[in-house]
């Protein structure tokens, strides 16, 4: 069973931008089902499909697959809800784990989070100095929630 274990955290200042290279990450929410959310994602030339179940804490159920790109694309033009989450990826390694920062783009413009993915939920984490509030208990600040409440719709983040 694939458990995804991961907390996220609002990003504060800047400093983190010379500590990695981002990648463009373009991904679609399917009509939810009840327990589950279904993803497709395309990142440089690479399709995927993931499924989540419901965040249990800061643990989910996730199962990721790649799939052809043209699919990929197609399900994204077609299939999923509007709007997509666009954002560039930053993939920082510190202290053995790899903090990921998110910098949201389109209708999600303005909004930088960073997540790190760990290996049991009480797993001690020193966070750096450029990690703000901790929401990984919001669910306003899942991507799922974000495509169809996107950033700039919130009238007070």
């Amino acid at each position: 069973m694939a458990i995804e274990i991961e907390r996220k955290f609002l990003v504060k200042s800047d400093e983190w931008r010379t500590l990695g290279t981002g990648q463009l990450y373009r991904q679609g929410y399917l009509p939810r089902g009840e327990g589950c959310t279904m993803r497709v994602r395309v990142v440089g030339s690479q399709g995927y499909l993931t499924l989540k179940g419901v965040t249990q804490g800061i643990s989910k159920l996730e199962f990721e697959y790649p799939i052809p790109l043209a699919d990929a694309e197609e399900i994204l033009a077609l299939l999923c809800d509007r709007p997509l989450i666009e954002k560039n990826r930053y993939k920082i390694p510190i202290d053995g784990l790899i903090w990921e920062v998110d910098e949201f783009a389109g209708e999600n413009a303005g909004l930088i989070m960073a997540e790190v993915e760990l290996s049991h939920p009480d797993q001690p984490i020193t966070c750096p100095q450029w990690i703000g509030e901790e929401v990984s208990h919001d669910p306003r600040y899942f991507n799922a929630y974000l495509a169809q409440h996107p950033y700039s719709s919130w009238a007070t983040p």
